[in-house]
């Protein structure tokens, strides 16, 4: 089940006997443990149903006791045991004929107590492991996976419902670029830009300038359409005014990656036949930036896009220490790379 799924069951009082939470993404993770332990313990005594173990520091026979102790006036019991990736056994444990502690807790699973809720928690387990097939099986297998770029719009969109805002269009793939992949950072953007538009309020490509990056979006467009036009000079004015020397110009690629992205989807919409209000929706952009993107397009075309976006991954990729340039070489040596590898005209002086 995914995490929403998880924390919708808890919301709605129908609580398994077993959860077995696993996955990279720490703050899902969070997220799923503080809604099923709100859950269990709602309306139980604090410090008298719940018990908190360590695979390791406490043994599986440890584990399985405190899972089949009763509750003390209270419906039901809680027991979170986390570094269940401790148990996998190690080269040789498993043909010792010992039974390993993750088959016991996979035994345990198939008859649980009915007044415990088992919370497993694990980042490192072998998902071939008899315990992860039946939890996947069974349908008490949380995946908390870091999500995929992809995604994040999506969550991000979400979250600012959920604290009662809204989000202009495509401003939740700017949040994304800046802030992700980690939710974490994400979620730490979000709860500021919420903060400062208010209740009801609505997130902008300035609010983000605002909370998130001392960088505009106006500005970086200018920098675009300096390489757009080859002119180097306006381009190397243009990254004078937005470059951050704190961040080593990180935000800034992300902004221009942004950008980029957006100005790809403007074109194939257009390729496309649609109208520019219908290619700027088709962008993630409202239908008043259609002139805007329009103009940033004249002299590149698809394949300048295309390569834009190749170096932009290339220049991400030195900034965090792939290449011994200083921050603000590597920045300028694209902005010549691509200025001299298009079409159109020569560069300016």
């Amino acid at each position: 089940m995914t995490p929403e799924d998880a924390m919708a069951e808890a919301r709605a009082g129908e609580l398994r006997p077993v959860y077995l939470i696993a996955g990279d993404e720490p703050y899902l993770e969070r997220l799923v443990l503080t809604e099923l332990k709100r859950a269990a313990l709602a309306g139980a005594v604090p410090g008298l149903n719940d018990e908190y173990l360590t695979a390791g520091e406490a043994s599986i026979e440890r584990v399985l006791s405190a899972a089949r102790t009763l509750p003390m006036m209270a419906k039901r019991r809680l027991v979170l045991v986390r570094g269940l990736e401790r148990w996998e056994p190690r080269e040789g444990q498993e043909s010792s004929g010992k039974e390993q502690p993750l088959d016991r807790l996979a035994e345990y699973t198939k008859a649980p107590s009915p007044t415990t809720v088992l919370l497993l928690v694990g980042s490192g387990l072998d998902k071939r492991r008899r315990l992860v097939t039946q939890a996947r099986s069974a349908g008490f297998l949380v995946n908390c996976e870091p999500l995929e770029r992809a995604a994040l719009p999506g969550f991000i969109e979400r979250a600012v419902h959920e604290r009662n805002a809204r989000i202009a269009p495509g401003v939740a793939d700017l949040v994304a670029e800046l802030s992700g992949p980690e939710l974490s950072q994400v979620a730490d953007a979000v709860d500021r830009l919420t903060l400062f538009i208010g209740e009801g309020g609505e997130i902008t490509e300035d609010a983000v300038a605002e909370c998130v990056v001392r960088l505009r979006p106006s500005t970086v467009w200018e920098l675009v359409g300096a390489v757009g036009r080859r002119d180097l000079g306006a381009a190397l004015r243009a990254l004078d005014q937005v470059y951050d020397p704190a961040d080593r110009g990180l935000r800034l690629v992300g902004v221009l990656a942004w950008s980029t992205r957006q100005l790809v989807r403007f074109e194939a919409a257009q390729r496309a036949g649609a109208n520019p209000s219908e290619a700027a929706a088709r962008a993630g952009a409202p239908p008043f930036k259609a002139r805007e993107l329009a103009q940033q397009l004249k002299g590149l075309d698809t394949a300048d896009l295309e390569r834009f976006l190749v170096r932009l991954a290339e220049l991400d990729g030195d900034l965090k220490g792939g290449s011994k340039r200083p921050p603000k070489a590597s920045l300028e040596h694209t902005i010549l790379a691509l200025i001299g590898s298009g079409k159109g005209r020569r560069p300016a002086a």
